[in-house]
């Protein structure tokens, strides 16, 4: 089997202000193509058309080009050494950032593949599942008013979430205000459902440390990105000074990034984002690299149903993982790209059993939204 052609489709809800999205307005999808006639897909979290750039330039030299000519004509079986060719013909001016995440949708597509062409799902490719059904957590900004976060709160419920994330938004401009937030929340929903807090890179480490104890107070099961992602010393700190778990990784690529986040930053949870720190390939990397230092995994998710899937499988085949992100945004691209959402119930997800990811897109909404 050869690879035909790889495109990288931007997708894109017109008309909205970018200083006000969420991250699940645009995206960038991945499709490989092969001789055989199995196609993959696959999604990049990133700057679209900067990830589309790195994957559709043609060749400068032999360490600076575009993905797409690296891979026409390869075998896409081969994901091992498609991801280290991929790498190496990038390295001028890849290593981590763009290229990277271009490289991630590119390795999610292959392994999808892989499975179509094996009939059997990503999560027994990758190695074996460990467990068929995955606790999911309801993911949603933070809302600017008590009353709302409240509302949420009692709705996410409702919908039968055992776990709920509130993140960015009003966070870190008032403490006083946090500390509303986080104390009705918890009233609303009692103390037998897990609240985490992304604090969305709010403070320094003498904020992050004041509003530890504050979070403490009510239970907060993790506390996400307060801090600055290249402030290991303050993650290190903060993270040995408080019983809360502290989680981030979300913003890094490559298994060395992790290492350190855990190893110098003493981190508790870290999130790869598989549309961006290197695919299945290099997240299963990371996932045993944590394993071996008893830490768990939790990916990041905030994108549209290829990433979810992906992430399912991911989280599922890996001795760490124990639940994933599920996105709450009512974004099209969110809520109906994939024509097979992945089964939510009772606070868990089930693993697809279909071959490759188990996913197909609605042709229809590509072509509403497909920036051309």
């Amino acid at each position: 089997m050869k690879i035909t052609e790889v495109e990288s489709i931007y997708l894109k809800i017109p008309d909205l202000d970018a200083s006000k999205c969420d991250g699940t307005q645009d995206t960038l999808m991945i499709r490989i193509h092969t001789d055989e006639g199995i196609t993959g897909l696959g999604e990049v979290d990133s700057v679209p058309l900067v990830a589309k750039a790195a994957i559709d330039a043609p060749p400068s030299h032999s360490i600076a080009t575009g993905l797409r000519s690296l891979l026409i004509g390869e075998n896409p079986l081969e994901i091992d050494r498609l991801w280290d060719k991929m790498y190496r013909g990038t390295i001028y001016f890849g290593r981590s950032g763009p290229a990277i995440h271009a490289m991630s949708g590119i390795d999610m597509a292959l392994w999808d593949i892989a499975g179509k062409h094996a009939g059997r799902p990503v999560s027994e490719m990758l190695g074996g599942t460990y467990r068929s059904q995955l606790r999911a957590y309801a993911s949603s900004l933070m809302p600017d008013t008590v009353e709302e976060a409240v509302r949420l709160a009692e709705q996410f419920v409702s919908q039968g979430y055992k776990a709920m994330k509130f993140g960015w938004g009003p966070i870190g401009r008032d403490a006083k205000f946090d500390e509303q937030q986080i104390r009705a929340i918890r009233e609303a929903v009692g103390d037998d459902i897990d609240v985490m807090i992304d604090a969305g890179l709010a403070w320094d480490l003498k904020g992050a440390l004041r509003m530890a104890e504050v979070y403490e107070k009510y239970g907060v099961y993790w506390l996400e990105e307060p801090l600055h992602p290249d402030d290991i010393s303050g993650y290190r700190e903060l993270s040995d000074r408080t019983s809360l778990n502290i989680a981030c990784g979300e913003q890094e690529s490559g298994v060395t990034a992790f290492r350190r986040l855990i190893e110098d930053g003493h981190v508790d949870i870290i999130q790869p984002d598989l549309g961006r720190c290197g695919g299945l390939t290099e997240g299963k990397r990371i996932a045993y690299m944590a394993n071996e230092r008893h830490k768990k995994v939790v990916p990041h998710a905030f994108k549209t149903g290829i990433l979810v899937a992906a992430s399912t499988h991911f989280a599922a085949s890996i001795p760490n993982g124990f639940m994933i992100e599920h996105t709450v945004s009512t974004s099209p691209l969110a809520r109906d790209l994939v024509a097979e959402p992945i089964v939510f119930k009772d606070g868990y997800v089930s693993v697809p059993n279909l071959p490759g990811l188990g996913v197909t897109v609605d042709e229809a909404l590509v072509e509403k939204f497909r920036v051309k």
